[in-house]
């Protein structure tokens, strides 16, 4: 393999990788990993060498043809170095893994099967200060908005101000007094004040008065100037700040919330679920547990069993149980239900609730106990998982009954698995239809 091939083998590691991850849910050892450590096996990859070109003849230790004349060959196998030639070996081969942590498994899983899951924070931790983005109406003058005070009073300039010298002069028309001049200066939009009006009129001296012989010729012969125009000429001598305009600064309070997540498992153990039915809930629950730990900052999980009762166990019980009782799914959703109300409160906590078996129920427990118990524990997603390997049985009808009467719900998922091969397919069904309004 020369150089060149190598570095194209490197550019295929990832997607290798994730063919690993998806071969090692459908088929792998999962109980070779730990709750906080993944080992995915995977394919050895050949680093970059250096070869000799095939062309050359001869070397050392060679004879003709490749024939060894004396001593040992080098470069040809010898007995022992592989699989078709001498005894088999006694010591067990070395197997390559590459070890992930749930977070990096969540990352993998996520790019793999393009899922996107945002956890939502719930519990309140802490309460940090933000960036000063919040204002009222009080506080100390060193966190006085002067820069929003100053506005407030440009605005009100800008508003309230008018020519004064302008206004003056119609003062001085022939045969009005204050009274004319105040609502003449309304009509042109002038914000000038009667007070104001009646005090100019009175310092208008006795010899100017009758200088306009109307407001038009005064307006044809006297320029008006703008706010800014004056502003420009004399500057900005006086703001009009007020007491209402005043805004102190307030840090935003930030409410730090902790991901939590209570993932509660239930599963079928009666007698018609056998070994095949029990594997296929240990490989799609696994993974989803794995997952869920990654993404959220406290996980944990409770383990419900049933038959025609619920009991909860620890996780390793959990898949290996197996009774010869009948069936009453509902049982484990009391059980469920009651423990997430007493340990597990919805506003402190995100919830999962995962449900497997092979869809057999008693009758009509479906439709008059499970349902109206999945409609009344609030979660994020309810999930039932139907495992039948050899097709669906005749009374197999649990999975059907919550499609149809819950698949519209937008937080309630129903997947099938009836070989290995199905889970990927299983788990992004599930980690898909999380409704984000939950």
């Amino acid at each position: 393999m020369g150089l060149r091939d190598d570095l194209e083998r490197f550019r295929e590691v990832g997607e290798e990788r994730r063919e690993d991850l998806e071969e090692f849910i459908s088929y792998g050892d999962l109980g070779g990993s730990g709750a906080n450590s993944i080992n995915i096996p995977i394919k050895v990859v050949d680093l970059p060498e250096f070869a000799y070109d095939v062309r050359d003849r001869g070397g050392v230790g060679q004879g003709q043809g490749g024939t060894p004349d004396v001593g040992q060959p080098v470069g040809q196998p010898q007995p022992g170095d592989g699989d078709e030639e001498g005894d088999p070996g006694e010591e067990g081969a070395d197997h390559e893994y590459y070890q992930m942590d749930p977070e990096e498994f969540a990352q993998e899983l996520d790019e793999q099967l393009g899922l996107d899951l945002e956890p939502k924070g719930k519990e309140v931790i802490e309460e940090i200060e933000g960036d000063f983005t919040d204002v009222t109406r009080t506080g100390p003058n060193s966190t006085l908005d002067f820069e929003r005070l100053f506005k407030e009073g440009l605005k009100r300039k800008l508003s309230m101000d008018f020519d004064e010298e302008y206004v003056r002069e119609a003062l001085k028309v022939e045969g009005k007094d204050a009274e004319d001049v105040f609502r003449w200066a309304r009509d042109q939009n002038i914000l000038v004040s009667w007070a104001w009006v009646d005090d100019a009129y009175g310092d208008i001296p006795e010899e100017e008065r009758g200088k306009w012989s109307s407001f038009e010729e005064m307006d044809e012969n006297v320029e008006q100037t703008t706010t800014l125009q004056r502003i420009r000429r004399d500057g900005l001598r006086e703001v009009p700040f007020r007491r209402e305009d005043e805004r102190y600064r307030h840090p935003e309070i930030i409410e730090k919330k902790e991901k939590n997540v209570v993932v509660v498992n239930i599963r079928d153990v009666s007698g018609s679920m056998r070994e095949k039915k029990r594997e296929l809930v240990e490989r799609t629950f696994t993974p989803l547990d794995w997952y869920l730990t990654g993404k959220y900052d406290n996980a944990e999980f409770v383990y419900i069993a049933h038959d025609a009762e619920a009991w909860e166990v620890e996780r390793e019980e959990f898949f290996g149980i197996r009774s010869g009782g009948g069936t009453k799914i509902s049982s484990a959703y009391e059980l469920a239900a009651a423990i997430l109300e007493e340990e597990y409160p919805w506003h402190e906590w995100n919830r999962y609730v995962f449900a497997a078996g092979d869809s057999e129920n008693s009758s009509n427990d479906t439709t008059e106990n499970v349902v109206p118990l999945m409609e009344q524990i609030p979660a994020n997603l309810h999930a039932y998982v139907e495992t039948q390997p050899g097709g669906n049985a005749i009374n197999a009808t649990h999975a059907e009954e919550v499609e149809r009467a819950l698949g519209d719900s937008g937080n309630v998922v129903v997947a099938r698995v009836s070989r290995p091969e199905d889970v990927i397919d299983a788990i992004y069904d599930i980690l898909s239809t999380e409704d984000d309004d939950q």
